[in-house]
């Protein structure tokens, strides 16, 4: 089969809505992970029902087009009284690479990159 544009965006959207659902089904099949259990899972639930937070894809999508990667983890936090998506991804040049975004309009807060272990030797060897 060809390769095409449409077929790859497909499967990067695939690929999406496969992690959130990943991430919703451990969620509920091991609530004992979660620190405040099931009272943080619904307080967030809610947050997205009511539009204090955007939905999972759409900010996978907006962040997508500002720091591009492989997404590896996702966490929905309130800190004071705003909501984050902490972003954990694998830049397309190897860097493990955190996000954090304002939830409720998926606006980059903060991009920390950390060297590779590879990188990290090169540095130390150098100096």
């Amino acid at each position: 089969m060809p390769f095409s544009f449409h077929s790859a965006c497909a499967g990067r959207h695939v690929r999406r809505m496969c992690l959130a659902a990943c991430v919703l089904w451990a969620a509920l099949a091991v609530p004992s992970a979660w620190a405040s259990g099931k009272e943080d899972h619904d307080r967030a639930r809610q947050a997205v029902q009511t539009g204090q937070v955007l939905p999972l894809p759409v900010v996978l999508d907006r962040l997508q087009r500002e720091v591009p990667g492989q997404v590896l983890e996702v966490e929905l936090e309130q800190e004071r009284e705003r909501w984050i998506y902490e972003i954990k991804l694998l830049t397309p040049a190897g860097q493990l690479t955190k996000v954090k975004l304002d939830a409720r309009t998926a606006e980059v807060l903060r991009v920390r990159s950390r060297e590779s272990r590879e990188d990290q030797q090169r540095s130390r060897d150098n100096r």
